[in-house]
């Protein structure tokens, strides 16, 4: 069974450490090179071609958005996932529309921060709970609707736009399936469609074109209670 091989960039050398350390826990992850800048984490995706990138946000040279917008834009295949001590909005979405398949704080637990990449090598996106809400909060106060991403959406089916819109209000598979009364295997069919018929590459861009194209504005989030 091949390991998961990822790189972390981080600019403070006792972080890079002690995630190394915290990911040598686990067999399956293999770290094979770590960057001190953002500039090094793009030669380095081009050279290892990682499966996941660590990515911070604040570094020298070119910080972590810009790396990861290079990256992403490059064509080359390693996701991104980006851990900072800064849940700044503005840092938030502009990594994620950079293209970061997550976004991270420092002080996740180290359990959760093993699961959360190999969330992200299996081609699934994560965000923890409170970035979520910043993300849905940011796209709702955006009056004018994009008319390119909602031309996008037209090519869906009526299902697949009613999944799309769950999957924007933050609803899981399980949640999207109970909603509409279908199993959690026809959801991840539907949202895989929706992946290939806009040509997105995970949830996280699925969320933002959705809110581009007014599938989900304010005041309509489902409620779970």
């Amino acid at each position: 069974m091949s390991r998961l091989r990822l790189v972390i960039a981080d600019d403070d050398d006792l972080m890079r450490a002690g995630l190394r350390a915290v990911l040598s826990t686990d067999e399956a992850i293999e770290v094979v090179g770590e960057a001190a800048d953002g500039r090094t984490a793009v030669e380095l995706s081009q050279q290892l071609v990682p499966d996941v990138i660590l990515m911070d946000v604040r570094m020298p040279d070119l910080d972590g958005i810009a790396a990861t917008s290079l990256i992403t834009g490059g064509g080359m295949s390693s996701r991104i996932l980006m851990l900072t001590t800064f849940e700044d909005e503005d840092y938030i979405f502009g990594a994620l529309t950079a293209g970061a398949s997550g976004f991270l704080l420092k002080r996740t637990q180290p359990e959760d921060l093993i699961a959360a990449i190999h969330t992200v090598a299996a081609g699934d996106s994560l965000l923890s709970p409170s970035v979520t809400r910043t993300v849905i909060d940011q796209m709702v106060q955006q009056p004018q609707r994009d008319p390119v991403a909602e031309r996008r959406v037209r090519k869906l089916t009526p299902r697949e736009r009613d999944v799309l819109e769950l999957v924007a209000q933050g609803l899981s598979n399980a949640e999207i399936g109970h909603v509409l009364v279908v199993e959690e295997s026809t959801v991840k069919t539907h949202i895989k469609r929706i992946l290939g018929k806009l040509d997105l590459r995970d949830r996280v861009q699925a969320v933002i074109l959705a809110y581009e194209a007014g599938l989900v504005q304010a005041g309509r989030a489902y409620d779970r209670n």
